[in-house]
């Protein structure tokens, strides 16, 4: 038999065990026969087989579970169902039991409680809220007493509801459910930000972590919820802040702007022109809007540099002699001097250093070619020479636009960076771009 057999006689001692008895407890059959059963036991396994012998003499089947002693000394678990023998007579003569060894089944069991122990006091315990749904229903199954706390419901209403009830109304937000169903087939946990509804119709933004999880064969889903509303204030509060700063840096560079063209009114309006241009052009560049806005700022200033050069010389209506044109080509370097140490998510001054340098290498001040060239103030070359040749100047009168775009285009490459060329060429001959 694949179970163990045992009889006793009316005192309790052993007149027969099977192989298999024998080899559950360690012993030979023949070591086994005579002993007490009592023998094989602690006190409380006396305890419980004295129950089961008196339920015996009562004619009474019993089936028990207690520890036995092997002869080693281990303890096993054990399942015994113990039949009472009688004589003719009716009288209780002993017993027969089927012992069974259920050691590592409850060791198992034992391991799987401790487990369920510290998983339900994390769970209880935690911080977050945390919440087990039905992956298939989305019935909440369970929630801890943070989650109640954050959208203040009892446990006892929670559970049992569809997790639907913590959604927001709003089709804006996008709801809990749809992106757990999303994911629950995937098996990864999932990561995102969302808002959670409380019982009094308070929107509450959460950090949510969500993965499928597997307890007894039933899958579930496990949502864990970080109130982060300090958080979302603060970076609203920074937001804020760096948009007042965002103003106030621009209202600067405008009075910066307004200085320059108080000095050089024959180029009223240059930086600025210029600067829409570079932006325009960035943007069809396809660069990043960050991008963008810091080539547009580069350009509303980058003639700041004029400012260290006399105004009898920035308007003067002859042709400038080598020396005043050597003067005139300082106004890079004087800019990025102006700007080094300004505090900028920009590198204004670097572009403005740079807006007269050109691919080959014949610009100023650094004679620097190609990819030396900031992208920025390659941009801002190609605006600012095409603004400055379609615009009067006191020496001369404007050039006009087509001889502006064919400057830049028979030299691109050469001068002027080719993308930058091309996109400008698009804005003025397809797009219908034109200066203010």
């Amino acid at each position: 038999m694949q179970e163990g057999i045992w009889t006793t006689d009316k005192d309790s001692n052993t007149t027969f065990v099977n192989p298999l008895m024998a080899e559950i407890l360690g012993y030979n059959v023949e070591e086994m026969l005579g002993k007490p059963i009592f023998s094989f036991m602690d006190e409380r396994g006396v305890e419980i087989a004295k129950i089961g012998i008196d339920h015996g003499k009562q004619n009474i089947t019993k089936r028990m579970d207690f520890e036995l002693i092997r002869k080693d000394g281990n303890r096993i678990y054990t399942t015994l169902a113990a039949t009472p023998m009688t004589d003719e007579k009716g009288n209780y003569v002993g017993s027969l039991a089927g012992v069974t060894d259920i050691t590592e089944r409850k060791r198992t069991e034992e391991a799987l409680n401790e487990s369920e122990v510290r998983y339900r006091t994390l769970f209880e315990d935690a911080t977050d809220g945390m919440a087990l749904a039905d992956a298939e229903t989305g019935i909440l199954a369970d929630c801890n007493q943070s989650l109640c706390q954050m959208v203040e419901w009892d446990k006892a209403e929670l559970v049992g509801q569809v997790q639907a009830i913590l959604h927001p109304p709003s089709d804006a937000i996008d709801g809990i459910s749809k992106t757990f169903h999303q994911h629950q087939h995937t098996g990864h946990e999932i990561a995102l930000e969302d808002h959670i509804l409380s019982k009094s119709g308070k929107l509450i933004p959460v950090e949510i972590r969500a993965s499928r999880v597997e307890i007894r064969g039933h899958d579930y889903l496990m949502g864990i919820f970080r109130d982060i509303s300090d958080r979302k204030r603060a970076e609203e509060h920074l937001h804020q802040t760096l948009d007042r700063l965002r103003k106030a840096f621009g209202t600067i560079i405008q009075v910066m702007v307004t200085v320059v063209e108080s000095r050089d009114p024959y180029t009223a309006g240059h930086q600025s022109k210029s600067a829409d241009l570079a932006r325009a052009i960035a943007a069809e560049m396809g660069l990043s809007q960050d991008k963008i806005d810091g080539i547009h700022m580069a350009g509303s200033i980058h003639d700041i540099g004029k400012l260290s050069i006399p105004a009898e010389i920035l308007s003067k209506p002859t042709k400038l002699t080598e020396i005043e044109f050597s003067l005139i080509k300082e106004h890079s370097r004087k800019g990025y001097e102006m700007l080094k140490d300004v505090e900028s998510p920009w590198p204004l001054a670097e572009i403005v250093y740079q807006h007269h340098e050109r691919m080959d290498g014949s610009g100023y001040p650094k004679n620097l070619k190609g990819d030396d060239i900031l992208m920025d103030a390659r941009i801002l070359a190609v605006a600012d020479v095409v603004e400055s040749m379609a615009s009067h100047r006191p020496y001369r009168a404007g050039l006009g636009i087509d001889v502006a775009l064919k400057e830049i285009e028979n030299n691109k490459e050469t001068l002027y960076d080719a993308d930058a060329v091309a996109a400008c060429l698009r804005l003025f001959r397809e797009k219908g771009f034109r200066f203010e």
